[in-house]
């Protein structure tokens, strides 16, 4: 189910806010399939390579349920649950982590959860960025398989822009450009994202950005080739996956447009009271840009939300570079960017490395219980989780460094209010054979903190895959 900004759609004489009528949707059924290229940038010198092999991972650093705590219960869903753990054992003893818990019988039930989750361990795995969430180990039982992710105390973008209802463009401009980085880093290995929406970024500890969940991912998408998957987050997906007409990378700037819309000006840029209304705004009505947008701004969502593949900002083989360039950031240094020099303008306001206060209260208030799963399954359907284990390479080197959140002062908010006669409602469609996405958290699906008139659009919303 999804929460719905009611939209009004005005005719305008404005060249600002018409989209042209060469502004179509560009069919191509051709699906090129080619080798993936996981390894990152060879001359990015801020990424970490990393090669498993005997010699780099330590059989004496192999971790099961007996090395980790369960604090509390940070989400859960149709996959199983998330859990905020602390590490017993090791030279990373005490340390807070994410534990994203699968069950296996779940999983081969569905080709599409095994293809998922299979892309979701493999990228976790191969591709490490200072803005993408950190695999440190996985393992795996009978019944269920283990991620060991890095916990991001600075909770959900989302609830932020919740908390806020709207974000200034500078604000807006901060996150965004992280983000920027993080999809190009993807792109060069051949990935396209494909779930670009607040719930999906997490904040750390000091307020930069990390992509989580990868359970949509398409791998070995290189230059030029196309995939036809109907998947991704209704209000934020790009006009040629609706109409299965072939998608390349050029689907995460359509993503990356909606979103920047939503930061601006509290909902995404088309939405209705059903999902088939939403599809039809999105490949028909005019795009409506708020006058208080400045032209940067306005440039830049009417660049990205364009509906012709080839004409949207960032399709071509450059990639990012031209929306990188683009004048809406042409304060930022991309170099300072890219190493967390630009002081983030939310900083979390935690009192514990184990803080969970910026979560969701429903789930955090659950007794913390990893259930045992009985499902035994046979021996071919387990080979499908062979080499599921990992340890992080850098691990043995790392563990040694602490890892405490200091307290951090208290931050004075505003909240902006939004138009007059905005309002909330819900979408009463179910959705026919389509199953829930596997989020890396909880999903705010209630405001986290209360702002009366600040109610956002998606905090129901459906992601299909």
């Amino acid at each position: 189910m999804a929460g719905v900004f009611q939209f009004e759609f005005h005719e305008s004489n404005s060249k600002d806010e018409e989209l042209s009528d060469e502004d179509v949707i560009e069919i191509d059924d051709q699906v090129i399939e080619c080798e993936p290229d996981l390894a990152p940038a060879a001359d990015d010198e801020d990424i970490e390579t990393v090669q498993l092999s005997e010699a780099t991972v330590n059989p004496a650093q192999k971790v099961g349920s007996r090395d980790f705590r369960l604090l509390r219960v940070l989400g859960k869903g149709g996959y199983g649950k998330v859990f905020q753990v602390q590490k017993l054992s090791g030279k990373d003893a005490g340390r807070i982590f994410a534990m994203k818990v699968l069950k296996k019988a779940s999983i081969v039930r569905n080709q599409k959860d095994k293809e998922h989750t299979k892309a979701e361990r493999n990228i976790l795995e191969a591709v490490k960025h200072p803005f993408l969430v950190d695999l440190i180990y996985a393992y795996q039982t009978d019944g269920k398989l283990y991620l060991i992710l890095e916990y991001l105390s600075g909770g959900e973008l989302f609830m932020h822009l919740e908390r806020e209802g709207i974000f200034l463009e500078d604000t807006a401009c901060f996150y965004l450009a992280e983000i920027v980085l993080a999809l190009e880093h993807l792109h060069r290995q051949g990935i396209i994202y494909r779930d670009l929406k607040p719930e999906n970024i997490l904040l750390d500890h000091k307020g930069h950005i990390k992509l989580t969940d990868f359970g949509l991912c398409k791998e070995a998408i290189q230059e030029g080739a196309v995939t036809h998957t109907f998947c991704g987050t209704i209000e934020y997906m790009a006009p040629e996956i609706l109409t299965r007409s072939g998608h390349g990378k050029a689907v995460d700037w359509w993503s990356l447009g909606a979103l920047m819309y939503d930061m601006l000006t509290g909902a995404p840029p088309f939405t209705s009271d059903n999902r088939k209304k939403t599809i039809e705004k999105i490949l028909k009505c005019k795009l409506t840009l708020p006058p208080y947008l400045t032209p940067d701004a306005r440039d830049l969502l009417r660049k990205l939300l364009k509906r012709q593949v080839n004409f949207r900002l960032g399709a071509g083989p450059d990639d990012a570079e031209p929306i990188k360039r683009h004048s809406f950031f042409r304060h930022l240094n991309w170099h300072d960017v890219l190493n967390k020099k630009v002081e983030p303008p939310i900083k979390p306001v935690l009192k514990s490395e184990d803080d969970v206060s910026l979560f969701d209260s429903r789930f955090t208030k659950l007794t913390p219980i990893d259930s045992p799963d009985d499902s035994l399954l046979s021996e071919s359907a387990n080979e499908l989780f062979l080499g599921f284990t990992y340890v992080a390479p850098s691990v043995l080197e790392e563990m040694h460094k602490p890892s405490v959140v200091k307290p951090r002062s208290p931050r004075k908010i505003t909240h902006s209010s939004f138009k007059s006669g905005s309002s909330l409602s819900h979408l009463s469609e179910s959705i026919e054979q389509m199953d829930c996405g596997n989020g890396e958290y909880a999903r705010s699906k209630s405001p986290v903190i209360p702002v009366e008139s600040s109610k956002k659009v998606g905090a129901f919303r459906e992601n299909i895959h």
